[in-house]
């Protein structure tokens, strides 16, 4: 059970709770704003009005909406964009203060010369992928 608990009270995993359940409020937000003003504003500019379909067409019956479709990407979008800037950057500055790197540049590689795998590491002497001495390299 002290396992459990110590797992439980680690700090990075805290934060990352946190985040998650920060982002779960902010979809449903987002959400509400884009189901609410700009799927509207898509169909009201494709002459949809509020009588009418929106944008988009109807195949053997079937509603084919691209308003909803647009709205989603716009969602998308936003939502992304809102994790971005207050979760994400303000996690990388809080690790930089604490000396660790996250979501960083990834470390430089180079290309094996027999098989041609470019995620070599730049101080591996052999290739992890076919074995052949990169020392010459």
């Amino acid at each position: 059970m002290k396992g459990f608990k110590n797992f439980l009270m680690q700090g990075d995993l805290i934060v990352v709770a946190v985040g998650l359940v920060v982002a779960l409020a902010f979809s449903t937000l987002i959400k509400a704003f884009t189901d609410s003003v700009i799927t509207p504003l898509v169909n009201a500019m494709a002459g949809g009005g509020s009588t009418g379909k929106g944008l988009g067409w109807t195949v053997n019956g079937q509603r084919i909406d691209l308003g909803a479709f647009i709205g989603a990407l716009i969602y998308f979008v936003i939502f992304m964009a809102v994790i971005y800037f207050l979760i994400v950057v303000p996690y990388r500055a809080y690790m930089r203060k604490r000396g660790k790197t996250v979501f960083g540049d990834p470390p430089p590689t180079k290309t094996c010369p027999n098989c041609k795998m470019d995620d070599v590491p730049t101080s591996a002497v052999r290739c992890p992928h076919c074995t052949s001495d990169l020392a010459a390299v």
